[in-house]
């Protein structure tokens, strides 16, 4: 177990993908400068299931994503950072909020890969990509590129499905990349469908 900063959020995030945030607590802009002098700074990013990103007092998710600090630069009137998400891991306890969220975590092992599954993620890929061409304000580009690397590729397409956080908490959570994929496959139907009907 390790004790790592926490940045709850209400979206879910995934690994291989990059996660552009905006800070101004000052919780969070203290934590953002204690990385900044690290060598490899990294954080764990969690759902937070109930209650409020600002001023604590919220339910937060069990499994999450480590994600790598690779920009900050000043905004107006807030931090802006870019991280990328790398593992997953899952949170044993949480500790004391001052100065900033922090918890306990043991890491995920990661997915394996194999040739097999490429027709699945065709398959899932194709799905997502027409699904998003139709969607009614999705958050990403049908032609949004994807990683050579499978594993990377298969989270992203995660990340870019247009699905609702509790479908996504879901996916991060998966235990195979077979299973995944099939997830995004059978959850991307089913918005489709919700979106059709409606």
């Amino acid at each position: 177990m390790t004790a790592i900063p926490m940045f709850p959020l209400g979206s879910v995030h995934f690994p291989h993908t990059p996660l552009p945030l905006r800070v101004f607590e000052p919780r969070y802009l203290t934590m953002i400068g204690r990385l900044l002098d690290e060598e490899d700074p990294r954080f764990g990013v969690v759902l937070i299931e109930r209650g409020h990103e600002v001023g604590g007092g919220d339910r937060r998710s069990g499994v999450g994503t480590m994600a790598r600090l690779i920009s900050v630069s000043a905004g107006a009137d807030a931090l802006l950072a870019v991280a990328v998400g790398t593992d997953r891991f899952t949170v044993d306890e949480w500790l004391d909020d001052d100065p900033y969220p922090r918890a306990e975590v043991t890491p995920l092992p990661e997915l394996d890969w194999s040739d097999e599954l490429t027709p699945l993620r065709t398959q899932a890929e194709a799905i997502v990509r027409r699904t998003l061409a139709r969607a009614p304000e999705a958050q990403w580009d049908a032609d949004t590129e994807l990683s050579d690397d499978p594993i990377a590729a298969a989270w992203q397409l995660a990340a870019i499905a247009p699905l609702g956080d509790y479908d996504r908490y879901a996916l991060l959570q998966s235990a195979t990349v077979g299973a995944l994929l099939r997830q995004i496959i059978d959850l991307t139907l089913d918005a489709e469908l919700l979106w059709s009907d409606g």
